[in-house]
């Protein structure tokens, strides 16, 4: 499509059915997928792939929606499975014209690599193509990522995509307060300093520092384990990574 497609990989510790489950079914895959809000699949011919409605909202008020086309591999004679799909939204507001992707599940020791590749064409011409490239592509990448992740930690550790977004935010409050805090004792130093009476001159130098230290901490710190982190997963795969050949049997929906 002209663009750099999008990888993403994850190495879950969990069961290879237990993925599969969490992946396929609608009702399991939009509650971790940051990406959908919603997933529904349409009535099914006997012998013809799987169609789907999806939709996301991204205000309140604005929710978009399109459709799509997926089929699965889950027996394979090398152990692994894959699922492929393409995609489309006809919503004027959609940055995302149609798209293809896959997904490869590939059992490796005591868990499975889970990875993506999927590529779309946005809409809008060169304006799009320019926001895309500048916003919405790495905005994507990192969305993926984090689902992933936020996957890992429900197979994993029992963590439940609703705690986990919970678990999200509240360490994404407490580092903006800390940065918050921080930096207004940057900006008010004298005042600080003034509270501490007879320590301030020895303190002088060494508040800046720990007030610098904090707002560090703050930004560059590891989330915590039960917290979802798009850092977790891999952006470029170790080999050369292939589309399946499944994926050049489905027809794009419109």
């Amino acid at each position: 499509m002209g663009h750099t497609a999008l990888y993403i990989e994850a190495r879950i510790r969990a069961d290879l059915d237990a993925l599969w489950a969490r992946t396929q079914e609608p009702s399991e895959h939009q509650r971790w997928d940051l990406r959908f809000t919603e997933i529904d699949y349409l009535p099914r011919v006997e012998g013809e792939p799987q169609r789907f409605r999806y939709a996301t909202r991204v205000l309140p008020f604005l929710t978009i929606a399109g459709t799509g086309v997926s089929a699965g591999e889950k027996e394979r004679p090398d152990g692994t499975r894959t699922s492929a799909l393409r995609f489309s939204s006809p919503h004027p507001l959609s940055l995302l014209a149609e798209g293809s992707g896959y997904w490869r599940y590939v059992p490796d020791g005591d868990g499975v690599r889970f990875f993506t590749g999927y590529d779309y064409r946005p809409r809008w011409g060169a304006l799009g193509a320019f926001a895309d490239r500048l916003l919405f592509r790495p905005l994507m990448g990192w969305a993926t990522a984090w689902s992933f992740d936020r996957l890992r930690l429900w197979l994993e550790r029992g963590v439940t995509p609703e705690r986990a977004r919970l678990n999200w935010l509240a360490e994404l409050a407490v580092r903006a307060l800390v940065i918050a805090l921080a930096c207004t004792g940057l900006c008010s130093l004298e005042s600080l300093l003034w509270l501490l009476g007879p320590f301030a001159a020895s303190t002088a130098y060494l508040c800046p520092l720990l007030l610098a230290a904090a707002v560090c901490v703050a930004l560059f710190k590891s989330p915590l384990s039960g917290t979802p982190a798009a850092r977790r997963c891999l952006r470029q795969p170790l080999t050369r990574a292939r589309a399946p050949r499944l994926l050049r049997t489905l027809e794009n929906p419109r």
